[in-house]
């Protein structure tokens, strides 16, 4: 009965970091940039954000501070059960919504595609795994992605991963055992980068533990700075953060990569982190933090649809310059409002109908054990 009584405030959450909030969504527009110019740049040296990709180790990053930060000291009271399920009422709806609309982008692209090469029963399997978060990597058209139907769910099975190895394992651990599996993750990370020469795998079926190397050491870094308390205070707020982050993205593509991208991986994201912990917060700009990381999930989620039909008109139709500048910045902008009708018009009356209705199951359980 003690288990069911903690687990009713599974919802309950923690005053929240506003300014890794505000981070998170400058790093998810970041990917939605990254994804449409990488479609106009093939050669990654030409990419004015070009590294635009590692906003998923950021996100990593990120992820392990917040997880141990809003769990370590109740998941042994609200038990298993409640954390996953807490976990699943706040990341699977977008999940699934991602997967309907790369399936509606799939079937009617209106640009391009191939979906008559594929049988119903193929389509059919590809949409209930992308829902499920079975990775499946066989769709050609859609360079055999781990889930077809939404490219960036690839991020979401390594952080399910991370979720389910933190309440069995990490969330056990005392801290000096997560700095030598942090030390060891390193090690991964390094032979990973430098085998590939880079750090842009994890969503291919060919590159796919390599998603795994980028989860476990971002994961546990951020899980060791909340552990260790780096909080550095400083005054640099949420522009002067932003402006950090930004360069992270924007730094030149170069033959060492898989060093500059290491050092990014390994040293810069967490003293990141550590740095918007501790930073102090305009009350001006609060609004602007709390919008960005409302944002940043529902935009993460729902904005790759597009992305492939973007690339199938870019592919047949002669644009210049202008014309392109025009459809990107439009297109971004249009993400960006679609992300927002997605979070308040699903995301939060799904998360709300679901929370509502597990608290319900868990005091009648209550009552039924007095």
């Amino acid at each position: 009965m003690e288990t069911n009584k903690s687990a009713t405030a599974l919802l309950q959450t923690k005053q929240h970091f506003d300014i890794l909030d505000g981070l998170r969504g400058i790093a998810a527009f970041s990917v939605v940039v990254f994804h449409f110019m990488e479609w106009v740049f093939t050669d990654p040296s030409k990419n004015f954000i070009g590294h635009g990709f590692l906003a998923v180790d950021f996100f990593f990053c990120l992820s392990g501070f917040v997880i141990g930060y809003a769990y370590d000291d109740r998941i042994g009271k609200i038990g298993l059960k409640s954390f996953f399920m807490a976990r699943i009422i706040r990341l699977h709806p977008l999940v699934v919504l991602g997967s309907v609309l790369g399936l509606l982008a799939f079937l009617f692209d209106p640009f391009g595609g191939h979906p008559e090469a594929y049988s119903v029963g193929t389509i059919a399997l590809v949409f209930v795994c992308s829902l499920c978060m079975i990775p499946l990597p066989i769709v050609a058209d859609r360079g055999f992605n781990l889930f077809s139907f939404n490219a960036p769910s690839w991020s979401l099975f390594w952080e399910y991963v991370a979720n389910i190895v933190y309440a069995l394992v990490l969330s056990r651990l005392k801290r000096g055992y997560i700095l030598v599996l942090t030390m060891v993750a390193a090690a991964g990370l390094c032979f990973v980068s430098y085998r590939a020469g880079n750090l842009l795998g994890g969503w291919s079926g060919p590159t796919f533990w390599d998603g795994f190397a980028r989860i476990s050491y971002s994961f546990l870094a951020g899980l060791l700075v909340y552990r260790s308390n780096w909080i550095i205070k400083n005054k640099l707020g949420f522009v002067g953060l932003s402006a950090l982050l930004l360069l992270a993205f924007l730094m030149p593509v170069t033959s060492w990569n898989w060093l500059s991208e290491l050092l990014v991986v390994l040293v810069y994201f967490p003293l990141l982190i550590a740095l918007g912990a501790g930073a102090s917060l305009r009350p001006k700009m609060q609004p602007l933090c709390k919008f960005s990381g409302n944002i940043s999930y529902p935009l993460y989620m729902t904005h790759y649809a597009a992305l492939w039909m973007f690339g199938n008109y870019y592919t047949t139709h002669q644009l210049n310059n202008t014309q392109l500048a025009t459809i990107i910045v439009t297109g971004v902008i249009i993400l960006v409002g679609l992300a927002y009708i997605a979070m308040v018009a699903f995301d939060i009356p799904v998360r709300k109908y679901m929370g509502d209705t597990w608290k319900a199951r868990l005091g009648k359980q209550q009552g039924s054990n007095k």
